[in-house]
């Protein structure tokens, strides 16, 4: 199968190096200077502190994308796809496949012309040491579902046992499943400067947890909020020793996915005129933080 995956940081990588173990990827980077390192050197590596071999893998810049594969993956933050969403819309061929988190760009996939577009939650803990390695240090899943279409293209990618694709019935569920880990998780362990797995084994964190997790149950009105919890402290528990992705960007001086997480979460608040100070609290410890960045 020809996959197209379009983002060059921690998951674009990933994804790239296991994919193209039994299939023909290319991937399409935001810079032509990332580009040049990967055809260069190859993909790389790095999971349980041995490097892989390096894999040879087609790249170009974003800008060389003409949808023409069977599958094109969109490995981009959310906050960076309101940019590309002209060029998906009309170049899209074949399949495609989200791996955003939050819920909010689910509103831009009924513009595609794509027969058959999904959406992903990635499980797995990677990071990107340098343009063209990545860290695999948090094996997962990846969870699929059908936003429209056909599942076929997901059922041949599940053939692949090393890198698990998992497919779901429900693409909504999925997603507030994965919505609501990353907005407890995320904000917690970005201003507390912690593991994951600080917020349930530190008792004063957890108090916290807890009460996050019940105003975003409140503001989602989730059914079977038992199970939604359950699911929170399993990724807590499985992630322990890792930095969540907020806590990374924070450091770094990347953006973070804040608006992506609890500003949909805000917005749905207010839309119901719900009250949710802790996430409003929380957002703007976030943008704190982030104007912070802005203002070095």
């Amino acid at each position: 199968m020809k996959i197209g995956i379009i983002g060059g940081g921690s998951i674009g990588l990933l994804f790239s190096y296991y994919l193209s173990l039994h299939n023909e990827v290319s991937i399409y980077t935001r810079t032509q200077q990332q580009a040049d390192l990967i055809n260069e050197h190859g993909l790389h590596l790095v999971k349980g502190g041995k490097e892989q071999a390096p894999l040879k893998v087609a790249a170009a810049p974003i800008q060389k994308w003409r949808g023409n594969e069977d599958l094109t993956v969109v490995a981009v933050k959310q906050y960076q796809l309101s940019g590309l969403i002209s060029d998906l819309k009309d170049k899209a061929k074949g399949s495609i496949l989200f791996l955003q988190n939050g819920y909010g760009h689910v509103k831009m996939l009924s513009e595609l012309a794509a027969n058959d577009v999904f959406v992903g939650s990635v499980e797995h803990g990677a990071v990107r040491m340098n343009g063209y390695t990545v860290q695999h240090n948090g094996v997962g899943v990846t969870r699929t579902a059908v936003f429209r279409g056909d599942s076929g293209v997901l059922g041949e990618l599940s053939t692949i046992t090393s890198f698990p694709f998992i497919l779901e019935r429900d693409y909504k569920e999925m997603l507030i499943k994965k919505l609501v880990v990353n907005a407890v998780i995320n904000p917690l362990t970005a201003i507390l400067k912690v593991k994951n797995g600080k917020l349930i084994q530190n008792p004063f964190y957890f108090e916290i947890f807890k009460q996050l997790f019940d105003e975003c149950a409140y503001v989602l009105e989730l059914p079977k909020r038992e199970q939604y919890f359950s699911n929170l402290m399993a990724v807590c528990e499985k992630t322990a020793n890792n930095h969540s992705s907020m806590y990374k960007d924070i450091e770094n001086g990347r953006q973070t996915e804040n608006d992506a997480i609890l500003g949909y979460l805000l917005e749905l608040a207010r839309s119901k005129n719900k009250k949710a100070p802790l996430i409003h609290n929380y957002y703007h410890c976030i943008k704190g933080k982030e104007h912070e960045r802005e203002g070095a």
